[in-house]
């Protein structure tokens, strides 16, 4: 402490000058720089939204974009202190060892993450199932990203065990198939289930002409013929017409004379002829 005051008694008033000034000046060079780092961030977005570019992308690349400029204003200020910033360097390229090795669960998030905006499997607005977690994509991260699921509940995933597991993504094309599998008792006309299980799905405002329709008999099972409905929708459209083709098949099987049976088992009881007698 004293040697701290002796060395400011010692000081003249234009090296305090120098100092404050230094000081100010360093702070100016943050504030300004990060002024500009954004505005350059910004001018970027722009540029590449013009070209089309996914939203997605666009967020990411931005991100990175601002950190590297963030770092550069803020060795920029450090360095106009006075500070060396070679040795600086050094050092922050020392501690970033420790720290990437320290920390390497997050690292190989963001080399997910860049895989993810690289290769693009999915983009915002996709509804994918990823991670264990099935949702509609809303952001890709640097090292997660995030999902609304179908109850509206955020889910964050960490983008390494995205990349480390099968995505399905149901949006990735615009028409989709829904595949269906009814059955009826043995009993029942197989060409009057099938002619009433056609009208119920032809005659669906949403079921696609292109590509048509397909019904197979598909398994003889223990309790029933199975048919295979294979009508194409809309993804958008896939769960209502799904749901409201099941409820229809089942009326007008019903209406038809078909019925739709559940499982059961018949067990047939031999009688041997062998009785008990009494006195």
């Amino acid at each position: 402490m004293e040697s701290l005051q002796e060395w400011y008694a010692n000081l003249e008033t234009a090296q305090i000058l120098a100092i404050i000034w230094k000081v100010v000046g360093a702070l100016l060079i943050f504030i300004i720089g990060r002024w500009v780092a954004k505005a350059v961030v910004a001018l970027a977005n722009k540029a590449m939204t013009r070209k089309q570019l996914d939203a997605m992308l666009v967020a990411f690349l931005g991100t990175i974009l601002y950190s590297a400029l963030l770092l550069c204003v803020i060795l920029a200020s450090i360095s106009y202190v006075g500070v060396a910033i070679t040795p600086l360097i050094a050092i922050l390229g020392g501690a970033a060892l420790a720290i990437g090795l320290a920390l390497q669960s997050s690292l190989s998030n963001f080399a997910s993450g860049v895989m993810l905006v690289g290769y693009q499997p999915f983009t915002k607005g996709h509804f994918v199932e990823a991670g264990g977690v099935s949702g509609t994509v809303e952001r890709v991260g640097l090292f997660n990203t995030q999902l609304i699921t179908p109850d509206n509940r955020n889910v964050i995933v960490p983008n390494g065990q995205i990349t480390s597991a099968p995505i399905t993504n149901y949006s990735a094309f615009e028409t989709r198939r829904c595949d269906l599998l009814i059955g009826v008792d043995y009993g029942d006309d197989l060409k009057v289930a099938r002619d009433t299980i056609w009208k119920v799905i032809t005659g669906h405002e949403k079921v696609l002409k292109d590509p048509e329709p397909a019904i197979l008999v598909m398994d003889l099972a223990d309790s029933s013929v199975n048919f295979a409905v294979r009508p194409w929708v809309n993804a958008a459209d896939y769960w209502v017409v799904r749901s409201e083709l099941l409820e229809q098949i089942k009326t007008e099987l019903e209406a038809a004379g078909c019925s739709i049976p559940f499982p059961q088992r018949t067990v047939h009881h031999v009688n041997d002829g062998s009785s008990a007698g009494s006195d």
